[in-house]
């Protein structure tokens, strides 16, 4: 006779003996099943490991499993049986569940990471690839421009010392360029220098979307003091001056900007790339702006003061034109920093 469970009931049989060992306490009712437990504690407490396992082998033998073929009846009362998932035509909806979009649920989906978010990384512009594509693109374009334009620099030097009463400093379309590619290039590294001053000292949030429009924001301000600045130059050397004049002292302006971009590039490549303090650059610009101010002062009293041999005339022309715009874009470069920094 076949039954529907794994279990069959032993019959009564004669009492194994198992490595010299005769299993004597038997329960009374051996029509039920007995258990691996029960079999065990018939032994005797010293048993051995080996002795045990020969026990159980003795006792229990291995026979055919019939499983049953009957539907499957659990179901809820009045209900239709469940269905398989396998059928092909199976609506969408006994495919649905609870987990259906649990992504434990779906091994191939990827589930993402369990735990507490971490920090997320400061925005640093080295780890910007637009400014250090930027950057890497004015370091190429400034060692070509340099290499093309060294005979006009040394020109330019050795002009710049010579005490001469006629000037006559022709450049061409390209000389031209190149200077103005370096007052660029020196914008950029003071808007840099800047947001990385701001960023240190005074705030590391602002009401902008990002970081980037604030060093743009910087880079528009030095690149509008340097058209004011000329401008003035412009129209006091008109008035006072004659043209001549006028046009050696603008040539000898935009070369001292150039140069100073050229002194200040190092300087900036070493503290974004190489955490060079912001402490420590400011000693080097404070001393380069000193450098750049004492050639200012003195070139203009070689062009303009020179001949009359006046120097309170030359130093009321600096301070106006040179010291005044100064401090007075410093102050509104704080003023704009002090609006758009949030204040917790």
């Amino acid at each position: 006779m076949i039954q529907d469970s794994i279990l069959t009931s032993q019959p009564l049989r004669e009492l194994p003996i198992i490595d010299d060992i005769i299993i004597d306490d038997v329960p009374s009712d051996t029509f039920r099943p007995l258990t691996p437990y029960q079999v065990l504690r018939m032994l005797p407490s010293d048993a051995t490991p080996a002795q045990q396992d020969s026990a159980i082998q003795a006792w229990f033998q291995p026979g055919e499993i019939h499983y049953s073929e009957q539907p499957d009846t659990l179901h809820l009362p009045g209900h239709e049986p469940g269905r398989s998932l396998k059928e092909v035509n199976l609506p969408q909806y006994y495919r649905q569940n609870f987990f259906s979009n649990d992504p434990l649920f779906h091994p191939e989906i990827d589930g993402g990471r369990s735990g507490v978010a971490g920090d997320p990384i400061p925005y640093t512009i080295r780890g910007d690839n637009m400014f250090t594509s930027l950057l890497l693109l004015c370091i190429v374009l400034f060692f070509f421009s340099i290499a093309r334009s060294k005979w006009f620099i040394s020109r330019q030097l050795r002009d710049f010392f010579y005490l001469s009463y006629h000037d006559d400093m022709t450049e061409t379309s390209g000389e031209l360029r190149f200077q103005l590619f370096l007052v660029l290039l020196c914008c950029l590294l003071l808007a840099i220098s800047s947001y990385l001053y701001v960023t240190a000292y005074v705030a590391d949030t602002f009401q902008l979307d990002n970081d980037f429009q604030l060093i743009s924001l910087f880079f528009g301000s030095f690149v509008g003091y340097f058209l004011l600045k000329s401008g003035l130059y412009s129209l006091v050397n008109y008035v006072f001056f004659d043209g001549n004049k006028s046009l050696q002292w603008m040539q000898s302006a935009l070369f001292l900007t150039a140069m100073e971009g050229v002194l200040l590039f190092p300087a900036v490549l070493l503290q974004v790339y190489f955490d060079l303090s912001v402490q420590n650059v400011i000693f080097y610009y404070v001393f380069i702006l000193l450098i750049i101010k004492i050639l200012t002062f003195y070139r203009s009293w070689v062009i303009f003061f020179r001949q009359n041999g006046v120097y309170l005339q030359n130093i009321l022309y600096f301070c106006a034109l040179e010291i005044v715009p100064l401090l007075g874009f410093a102050g509104s470069l704080l003023s704009i920093v002090n609006l758009l920094k949030i204040n917790f």
